[in-house]
Formats: C-alpha cells, structure tokens, sequence
C-alpha cells in the first residue's frame, strides 16, 4: 500500500473514525483502524464491536491495499503535522510497520494483519428513510441530557427513536428519561419511516451521531432493524447496535391536566436558579419555588453553608403554592428553551410539572419535584 493524501482531509476522517476507539482495549485489534487504499480514495473503519463508523476521503494511491495501525497514535501524529502538508502512507510486506511520513518527518507504527479486523454486518436494515441534518441535530440537543447514566436500568441509556401518529399526523419522536427528567422532541415523519420499529440508541452513540453533524452537510440517510441502526453522513456512516430493552410507556408519565400555568423570562428564571444553588447540598441540589401570584421566590437552605433567597416576576394568577426541583435539572431545561419565555404548567406540589417552550411546540419536558 502507497499514497499521498493532503493533511487537513486526513485529519478530518481519522477525527470521525478513531473517537469509537477505546483508550483501553484487551483486544489489541480494536485498539487499531483499518486504513483501505483503493481507486476511489482512502477508507477508513474503527470499531469497538457496538458501533463502527466508516469514512472515506480522496487520495493519490499509487498501490492499493489494506492494514490496521494504531487509531490515536496516527491521529496525533497526524494532529502534530504542519498545516498543508501532504503526507505518505506506505506499506509493504517486507517491513511490519506503517511509514508515515511529511516533509522531514518520519514514522513507523507497528501494525496488525487487515483480516484480524472485525467488520459489523448491516443487513436487516429494512426501514430506511431521509432526515434533514437540522432536524436531526434538534432531536438529538433537545433530549440527550436527560439520558441516564444508571447501569442498572439500561433501558434508559439510550435515547428512544420512533414514529407515533398524533391527532393523525406522523411525527418521528425521539425521547430521553432517566427516571426523575423526561425530554421529549418531535418532527414531522420523514417518509418511509413510519411503520419503523422504534430503537433504543445508546448514548456513545448519540454522541458520535451529533459530532459527525458538526462536520456533515446535506440531509442524513437512516436506516433501522429491531437490532441495528446506520446513520449516513455523505461518504461517512456509522452504524451501531441498538439496546435489547423495552422502553417505558412514557405517555404515561406526562401530564395533561395541569392548570396551574406560570410564564417566566427563561433567561432570569436559569440566572436566578444558578445564583441560589451555589450554596445547595451537593448531593441533593434542591431549590425550593414558592409561587405566588405576579412572583416565584426561590430558597435554598444548607446548614454549613446558609441560605440563599432571590425573587423573579412571572406571569401567574392562581393559587399560592410551594414545590421543589434539582437545581441541575431546572437549568437542563432551561438550556434547551429557544424562546425568550418558559411555560410551567402544575398540578400540585407532588406531582409531575410541565415545561414547554412556547416557539417550539414540538419539544415537551416532565420534572419531578423533590420534597421540600
């Protein structure tokens, strides 16, 4: 294997690819990415046996042919290059290593055989249907931070896509729990997806989906299996297992009869959140709202650290009441609320709240309340 290939377009493939790479591997292979020269370019693969992103960039090849060499050494390698420089891959039987050379910079890196290398089989993805990468990308941000991190229910490590049909209309669904926060984001359903079975995509996962939008342009090809799911992104695609899990009925956790509706400047809501909770208890992060008519007072008490109280204006007319929230989860919420106002819609101090955003209908978010 020979070839030439400009920095900066190896540089952008081996960011998408070697990022699946695990630090840590007992299996020397997966600490490896295949590099593949052929008439087409240079293609790239780096898998962690869940999920393997595969990339592709032009380059000059003058023999074709395949290997594996270590995924963060080359990247940093590659990194550390001058900009606009071109840089030599070579390879050839009669020396076990990859040389990697540009300008006056030389190295060899050691290397394992391109048949070692696992390749993940995407057959059975059956469902197959076109997104915009806006779209996608709003799906993603609007409820990715209320995945959770506890093993024990990992069902609800992923994030749950979907189709529903509401008021008879299609809508592709993406919804993220982690038992105490709900986030809920919806878009008009591409077609061909509905009928789709609905996955459950693991966080690291949803991670490298987004950081491969930052990068893509155009819209984004998915395709589904009850097992598997592939997203392609142009001449990248990663596709991944989906978890073996039931996901919750989540309906069923989001209210409908609240009445008790408060409007808030989400920007003076989050700052005055963020000013009280500085002196909360780290573990439980509990801000208590008492809302009464025209205001909402926010207290925090710890007894090391003292208290903190701060008043906001809002919009409400009802009943006085006092409830409580994760410090945390409130400015969660309120990171995602593109409007300039919040909507609250209670029930009672013990019930389920809704948040909604008043200029984007299509995103709902449930908080649990803390005793206060």
């Amino acid at each position: 294997m020979q070839l030439t290939i400009e920095r900066a377009a190896l540089l952008k493939a081996l960011g998408h690819v070697q990022s699946v790479v695990e630090r840590r591997n007992t299996i020397p292979i997966l600490s490896n990415i295949l590099l593949s020269a052929n008439r087409d370019g240079l293609a790239f693969a780096a898998t962690d046996l869940d999920m393997e992103i595969v990339d592709e960039c032009e380059a000059v090849v003058n023999t074709q042919g395949q290997i594996t060499a270590p995924a963060h050494t080359l990247y940093e390698i590659v990194r550390k290059l001058p900009d606009g420089a071109d840089v030599e891959l070579r390879y050839a039987g009669d020396d076990p290593r990859l040389s990697v050379s540009a300008g006056r910079s030389r190295f060899a890196l050691p290397v394992l055989p391109a048949g070692d290398f696992p390749v993940m089989s995407s057959e059975g993805l059956s469902t197959r249907y076109t997104l915009m990468k806006d779209d996608l990308a709003r799906l993603i941000d609007k409820t990715r931070f209320a995945i959770s991190t506890e093993e024990t229910r990992y069902y609800l490590n992923g994030l749950y896509l979907h189709t529903v049909v509401d008021n008879g209309e299609a809508k592709l669904r993406a919804v993220a729990t982690d038992g105490h926060r709900l986030a809920l984001a919806e878009c008009p359903a591409p077609e061909g997806s509905v009928g789709g079975p609905g996955v459950i995509i693991p966080r690291k996962t949803i991670d490298q989906v987004r950081r491969l939008l930052d990068d893509g342009s155009g819209p984004v090809d998915i395709q589904v299996s009850p097992a598997k799911v592939r997203f392609e992104f142009g001449r990248a695609s990663l596709t991944s297992k989906v978890i073996d899990g039931s996901f919750p009925d989540y309906m069923r956790v989001i209210p409908r009869d609240n009445d008790r509706i408060l409007n808030v400047d989400n920007t003076l809501i989050a700052q005055a959140v963020d000013r009280v909770s500085t002196i909360s208890a780290e573990k439980s992060r509990s801000v208590k709202l008492a809302v009464e008519p025209g205001k909402v007072v926010l207290t925090v008490r710890n007894m090391e650290a003292g208290q903190a109280v701060e008043e906001v204006e809002v919009d409400y007319d009802g009943e006085s009441f006092e409830i409580g929230f994760n410090a945390r989860y409130l400015l969660d919420v309120a990171g995602q609320v593109k409007g300039e106002n919040a909507e609250f819609r209670f029930a009672d101090p013990a019930s389920p709240t809704l948040v909604l955003d008043p200029v984007d209908p299509g995103v709902q978010y449930v908080l649990m309340p803390l005793r206060v």
